[in-house]
């Protein structure tokens, strides 16, 4: 009975402590690091050649394998492998690198991550969207912030908050210019008979995230601004459609604009030419029968026209860089570089993105094209200096300018003036059931 009493005061006066709030209270347990995560812990205090030193002793006369939504990782490694050698002559390294088709690289990694050891170092992979839900929130992908990309960016790993992103791509109205029709503003794509060309939001879910993202306030507000700016006929046609998303766009939770954004997007939905790939609809819209079509497509492609009597770069123009253009220009996606959680060569892994990241001669295998744009802003420019994007349009006495398109205005400029809208992996994944259930529930022009 004493053992029993004292046992129960113990409780009692425990009790007590804690509805007093003197106990001490247990801090929740730090989540345990992953072997792949903490190695991505000490790495990002590294600069590249302390990563370098540490990938050459982990992976010398090994097979690395890297998986991406780019084949140019292919380019970029053996590049990689010159700069370890620069610091030991006696290093080797073979490699793989894959392109998986049609959207399976999530099934892929995913697969992979249930190994204990896996099969892929890293990725390069896109649409923030899915990597956000399905690689990121499941452990399947490790974020690595390099130093030296940290330190150019003014940030550091723990501050930034976002993925590491090698590039910006840009996908940009352009339309042919054969003819006498001209579009001056964004919802001049939308207007009754326009189909513009473009790769289908199923067979490439970036296209979708664009559409998630004109949802966003920031962009909602350049959307009613162009509208605002449109002739009255135009607006006396555009406003029913914007008025019957009124309703709709307050049910999905958006701001005040968002009824703006949902009619672009209706509109867009239901009016579209579907294309399979971005490369045929440059070809097409370079042709000189494509009079008065446009597509929204990657800049980049412009790089595969071959000049001939009918097809020309000169057929087509970039509708943001025509004066008094009103509106968003087009949209930017980026690859992001990730470790595997189960990556087999972790420190060569991070020696790797940070040679992307952080050297111009890293990032050359993408830079060397129009559209694509280095995260790192110290990159950047010494990667204009190399390959001289903003006189692309030149002829190599850089005086006469043949193919004004080809004159990539750059990046700060596609923001800030072209209006580029930016994906945001957060926000999309936020609205991905939402906005992405009604968008579905559109119909759709597929001819």
């Amino acid at each position: 009975m004493k053992k029993l009493f004292s046992l129960m005061l113990v409780a009692s006066l425990s009790f007590a402590l804690f509805a007093n709030g003197t106990a001490e209270q247990a801090a929740p347990a730090a989540p345990k690091l992953s072997a792949v995560q903490q190695v991505i812990e000490e790495a990002q205090g590294m600069t590249l050649e302390e990563l370098s030193r540490k990938a050459i002793a982990e992976s010398n006369g090994k097979t690395f394998y890297g998986l991406g939504n780019s084949s140019r990782g292919k380019t970029a490694l053996p590049l990689f492998i010159e700069y370890l050698k620069s610091l030991d002559p006696t290093y080797t390294l073979n490699y793989e690198w894959q392109q998986p088709k049609n959207n399976t690289i999530f099934e892929m990694l995913t697969a992979d991550g249930q190994k204990e050891s896996g099969t892929y170092a890293m990725t390069l992979i896109q649409d923030g969207n899915q990597i956000e839900s399905k690689m990121v929130q499941t452990g399947v992908l490790d974020r690595f912030i390099p130093k030296d990309w940290a330190d150019a960016n003014k940030v550091t790993a723990a501050s930034y908050k976002g993925y590491l992103p090698l590039q910006t791509l840009n996908k940009v109205f352009m339309y042919n210019c054969t003819g006498k029709k001209s579009y001056t503003n964004c919802w001049d794509f939308v207007m009754p008979g326009e189909h513009g060309l473009f790769m289908d939001i199923d067979s490439e879910p970036v296209g979708r995230n664009f559409l998630y993202m004109l949802t966003s306030d920031a962009n909602a507000a350049v959307l009613k601004s162009a509208f605002d700016a449109l002739p009255a006929a135009k607006k006396t046609a555009l406003q029913p459609t914007i008025d019957a998303m009124a309703k709709e766009a307050s049910g999905l939770g958006l701001g005040t604009n968002g009824k703006y954004s949902l009619a672009w997007i209706k509109l867009w939905v239901e009016s579209y030419n579907a294309q399979t790939d971005d490369g045929p609809i440059c070809t097409t819209l370079t042709a000189s029968s494509a009079t008065d079509q446009f597509g929204l497509l990657v800049y980049s492609k412009l790089r595969s026209i071959q000049e001939s009597a009918t097809v020309s770069k000169n057929n087509v123009k970039v509708a943001a860089y025509e004066d008094g253009y009103q509106g968003i220009g087009g949209y930017g996606y980026c690859h992001y570089l990730f470790l595997t959680d189960n990556s087999p060569l972790p420190w060569t892994a991070c020696a790797f993105e940070a040679y992307m990241t952080c050297t111009q001669k890293g990032f050359s295998a993408w830079g060397k094209d129009i559209g694509g744009y280095s995260s790192n802003p110290n990159v950047a420019a010494e990667n204009e200096k190399v390959f001289n994007h903003m006189k692309g349009g030149y002829d190599k006495d850089g005086k006469t300018i043949l193919f004004p398109t080809n004159n990539d205005h750059g990046y700060d400029w596609w923001v800030n003036q072209g209006h580029l809208v930016l994906e945001d992996p957060a926000y999309c994944a936020s609205v991905a059931f939402t906005v992405g259930g009604w968008i579905d529930s559109l119909k759709r022009f597929n001819h």
